[in-house]
C-alpha cells in the first residue's frame, strides 16, 4: 500500500511539473536570473509574445527604456523594408564637363564592399572605365568633382558615439560617397619586442596619413585590445591598447574619415593604370554641378538591392550600412540625407503604426551610442508588424542564429541584448527581446545566464 501511495504521489508531482505554464517558468527562471550577483546592479527586461495570439506570455519591464545595442539593427531593418521597399537600389551617376570626372553619390554603403560580387572595386573601376570608352573620352585630366553638398548632412558621425569607437571600423561614418566599407587594415607584428610594430603590407589610408603607435603586448590568448583614435588634429592616429604577443601578422581595422577622398585615390590609380590620365595635376572638388553643365552623363551604378543589403547588415552587424539606411530615409523624403531627419522618420512611422513615440527614443542607426533608449515592447510590437508582411521571409532569413534561436544579438560596454523569433518542440511560436543594462562580469558568462532564461521558450 506504502509502495501505490508513492507511485501515485509521483505521478501527481511529475503531471503537476509538466503542466507548469510557460509564464511560470519564465517567471521561476527570469527570478533566478535576477538573484544572480552579476546583475545585482543592473536593469533587465524581458518581453514574450505569443507570435499568433499576440498574448503576452511574459512581462517584466517591458515598458523602461534601456540601451539596445545593435538589436536596435532590427527597428532600422524593418523600417527600411517599410520605407524603401526590399527592391531598392541605390545609384552613383558618373559624368564628365570640362574635362573633369563628375560623380553624383547616393551614399550607398556598400560601394567598393567585398561582400557582394557586383560591389567589388575592380569591377566597379572596369565599369566605369568602359563607359568613358564607350563615350570615346580616350584621355581625361586629373581633376574630379563631387555633387554631394546639396544632398547629404556634412556631419557623418551620428551624435553620441564615443571617441573610443570612432576611430575603429565599427565606429565608420556615413557619407555621400562610402566606399570598402569606410574601413582599411592595419597588420601588426608582437613578435619581436614588447612594442608592437605596425608592418609593411598594411593598407594605410592616404598618402600624408600617420600613426603614433602606442600598442603593447598583451597575454597571448588576452585577444583584441586596440584602439585606433581619430587625430584631433593633423593627420596623425592614434593607437593604444593590447593584442597578444607572438602575432606574427594580427589584424585591426579603423574607419575612414574621408571615403570619398579614398575612393578618388583609388579610382586614379586604376585610371593610370589604363593609361587614361592626361595630367599629374591632382584636383578634387566638392561642389554642385548643375545637369546642364555635364558635356556627357556617361554611366549608372546601382547597388545591390535592399533585402541583400539588410542580408549582411544584420548577419555580421554592420553599423555603416544602419547609419547610411537612416540618412537614406531622409534623402528620399526631403532630398536632405541626415542622421536628426531619418531618425525623425523611423520614429514618426512607428507612432502612426501605434507605439509611443518615447519608446524609440534613439539617436542612430546602428545602436552603437550608449545614449539609445529602447523598450523590449516595442522591439517586440515591431517584430510582430514585420511577420504579417510580404517581405517578412527576406527578413527573417537575415537574422543570425544564437542558441538555436532567429535573433539579433547586441553588445556595448555593459549592455547585452538579444530579440527575435523561436518556434517550440510543441509548434508554439514565441517573439522575444531580452535587455541587460549595466551588468557586471563577463560578457559569456552573462550570455550563457540569459541563454537559461530563453531555454524555457524550447
Amino acid at each position: 500500500m506504502k509502495r501505490l501511495l508513492f507511485v501515485a504521489g509521483y505521478i501527481v508531482l511529475v503531471t503537476g511539473s509538466f503542466a507548469q505554464s510557460v509564464t511560470q517558468k519564465l517567471q521561476k527562471a527570469f527570478q533566478q536570473f535576477e538573484n544572480d550577483p552579476q546583475v545585482k546592479y543592473a536593469i533587465s527586461s524581458l518581453y514574450v509574445i505569443n507570435a499568433k495570439t499576440g498574448k503576452v506570455v511574459f512581462d517584466k519591464n517591458s515598458q523602461i527604456g534601456l540601451a539596445p545595442a545593435s538589436t536596435q539593427k532590427i527597428i532600422t531593418s524593418v523600417t527600411a523594408f517599410e520605407l524603401l521597399g526590399k527592391d531598392y537600389r541605390y545609384h552613383t551617376a558618373m559624368g564628365y564637363a570640362g574635362g573633369c570626372i563628375y560623380f553624383r553619390p547616393s551614399g550607398d554603403p556598400t560601394f567598393g564592399s567585398w561582400r557582394f560580387g557586383s560591389t567589388q572595386p575592380e569591377k566597379i573601376f572596369k565599369a566605369l572605365t568602359d563607359s568613358l570608352r564607350k563615350a570615346g573620352i580616350t584621355k581625361i585630366n586629373d581633376h574630379f568633382a563631387i555633387d554631394d553638398f546639396p544632398h547629404f548632412d556634412e556631419q557623418i558621425i551620428p551624435d553620441g558615439w564615443i571617441m573610443q569607437d570612432i576611430g575603429n571600423y565599427y565606429g565608420a561614418g556615413s557619407t555621400a560617397i562610402n566606399w570598402k566599407e569606410n574601413q582599411y587594415d592595419l597588420f601588426l607584428d608582437s613578435k619581436s619586442s614588447r612594442m608592437v610594430n605596425i608592418i609593411s603590407d598594411s593598407s594605410y589610408q592616404l598618402p600624408g596619413d600617420s600613426f603614433i603607435n602606442r600598442i603593447s603586448s598583451g597575454e597571448e590568448d588576452s585577444g583584441d585590445n586596440a584602439y585606433i583614435y581619430l587625430p584631433m588634429e593633423g593627420r596623425d592616429y592614434l593607437l593604444k591598447g593590447t593584442i597578444p604577443r607572438n602575432q606574427k601578422k594580427f589584424k585591426i581595422s579603423g574607419a575612414i574619415v574621408k571615403p570619398e577622398d579614398y575612393f578618388i585615390n583609388d579610382f586614379r590609380k586604376f585610371l593610370k593604370k589604363e593609361n587614361l590620365i592626361a595630367t599629374d595635376v591632382r584636383r578634387t572638388y566638392h561642389v554642385k554641378v548643375s545637369q546642364r553643365d555635364i558635356t556627357h552623363h556617361i554611366a549608372w551604378y546601382s547597388s545591390p538591392t535592399l533585402d541583400s543589403i539588410i542580408y549582411w547588415f544584420l548577419k555580421k552587424s554592420i553599423n555603416l550600412y544602419g547609419e547610411a539606411l537612416v540618412r537614406t530615409f531622409a534623402e528620399e523624403k526631403f532630398g536632405y540625407g541626415s542622421t536628426d531627419a531619418g531618425i525623425q522618420l523611423t520614429k514618426h512611422f512607428w507612432q502612426q503604426k501605434g507605439l509611443d513615440e518615447n519608446e524609440l527614443n534613439i539617436c542612430d542607426g546602428s545602436g552603437l551610442s550608449p545614449q539609445n533608449r529602447v523598450t523590449t515592447h516595442a522591439q517586440v510590437e515591431i517584430l510582430k508588424y514585420a511577420k504579417t508582411k510580404d517581405w517578412f521571409s527576406y527578413f527573417y532569413n537575415s537574422l543570425p542564429e544564437y542558441n538555436g534561436m532567429k535573433i539579433k544579438s547586441g553588445t556595448i560596454k555593459d549592455v547585452k541584448g538579444y530579440c527575435g523569433y523561436h518556434t517550440a518542440r510543441d509548434g508554439t511560436e514565441y517573439i522575444f527581446s531580452f535587455l541587460v543594462n549595466n551588468y557586471n562580469g563577463s560578457s559569456s558568462a552573462l550570455v550563457n545566464k540569459m541563454y537559461k532564461v530563453l531555454d524555457v521558450l524550447k
